[in-house]
């Protein structure tokens, strides 16, 4: 019963049909995007390369320049495949109960859930502007043991379009820096092999802690109902934590630390690596940060409700603690994440730098 929880396909097609295209081009414009950002993920890598010191091997992913809808079906495939563990624990758990529904019931129920992550999706797409899914496997790869095919590093050609006029930034300088940050991440995972299994772990602590019980799930709907009020009255308050027990908050946690780094550490090199082929990087962070915060109520409103909220503060205090920690203790000392799990800051180290450096350099 798992893959009826959820209507992928549905989701897909609701997605698909809710999404705007993005910016009107022209087809030579649109076609010098897709071009500049080809040029700029291969331009990426030396520079990121030569500024963190990792040693990561060339053309491990594929890279790939989406639209919108493109970017949704590499991410209802992606969902799909990460969810189903957490689907199939909650499918036994009601045959177990003997509370599986009939087949209408199944195929009503999997359409309105996959008609919410549509909608869901179809909002997201229109903020990324890029990404790379380390889960990914390609089914045909080239691979060698000295340079595995794994991930995919994506781009989303209207977003950045659409970004760069809305900033009034260089296009040639902002497209290069949107590409230094997804070829960090490429080359965080493929310089640190054991990044991916561990957090692969750290999902599987999540769905462990996942409670499938009525009255799991009874405690966490109480929660979201009085959350209506707090968000009535302006409170920030995020529907996805107030869905998580404890078990889960505390699994919860233990990423948020570790995306807290990458995506962190994402946003130094880009910045850092930016003056040198760069020129307008300061405008363009400045300029960046401030679109960050949203674009209006309604905007802001969905990322807070969506958690979109966290996976800005992760930029935000993962910068800081790279920051924190080289200025404190050295580029040597920060290298110190990379050499084994033990090593990942908590969430609580990500907010309190000095207190990782105690505990990995004593």
């Amino acid at each position: 019963m798992a893959a009826t929880l959820i209507d992928w396909d549905f989701a897909l097609a609701t997605a698909v049909r809710l999404v705007k295209s993005g910016p009107d081009a022209e087809p030579g414009e649109a076609a010098e995007v897709v071009d500049a950002l080809r040029a700029g993920a291969a331009r990426s890598e030396g520079p990121v390369r030569e500024f963190t010191g990792l040693e990561a091997s060339s053309a491990t992913a594929p890279v790939l320049v989406v639209d919108r809808p493109g970017w949704i079906a590499a991410n209802v495939a992606a969902f799909s495949s990460i969810l189903a563990p957490l689907l199939a624990k909650v499918s036994d758990a009601a045959e177990e109960k003997g509370q599986t529904p009939g087949p209408v019931a199944r195929g009503v129920g999997s359409r309105v859930t996959g008609a919410e992550v549509g909608a869901a999706l179809a909002f997201m797409s229109t903020k990324v502007l890029g990404q790379f899914d380390p889960f990914f496997t390609p089914a045909t790869a080239s691979a060698t043991p000295d340079a595995p095919v794994a991930g995919r590093l994506m781009l989303v050609a209207p977003n950045v379009l659409h970004v760069e006029r809305t900033l009034d930034v260089d296009p040639d300088d902002f497209r290069l820096w949107v590409c230094l940050h997804e070829e960090t991440h490429r080359v965080q995972f493929t310089a640190v092999p054991w990044m991916r299994p561990h957090i692969e772990s750290l999902v599987a602590e999540l769905v462990e802690a996942t409670e499938v019980d009525s009255e799991g799930v009874a405690r966490s709907l109480s929660e979201v109902g009085r959350a209506a009020g707090r968000i009535a009255r302006g409170e920030k308050v995020s529907l996805v934590e107030l869905m998580q027990n404890d078990a889960q908050r505390a699994a919860v946690a233990r990423i948020t630390g570790v995306m807290s780094l990458l995506e962190g550490h994402a946003d130094v090199v880009m910045d850092g690596v930016g003056p040198s082929v760069i020129p307008s990087v300061k405008a363009i962070r400045r300029k960046f940060d401030q679109r960050r915060k949203g674009e209006g109520l309604v905007d802001r409103l969905l990322r807070q409700v969506l958690g979109l909220d966290a996976k800005m503060k992760q930029y935000r205090d993962g910068a800081a603690f790279v920051r924190a920690v080289e200025k404190k203790a050295g580029r040597a000392a920060f290298d110190a994440v990379w050499a084994g799990p033990e090593n990942l800051p908590s969430a609580e180290e990500i907010e309190d730098p000095d207190r990782w450096v105690r505990r990995v350099h004593g």
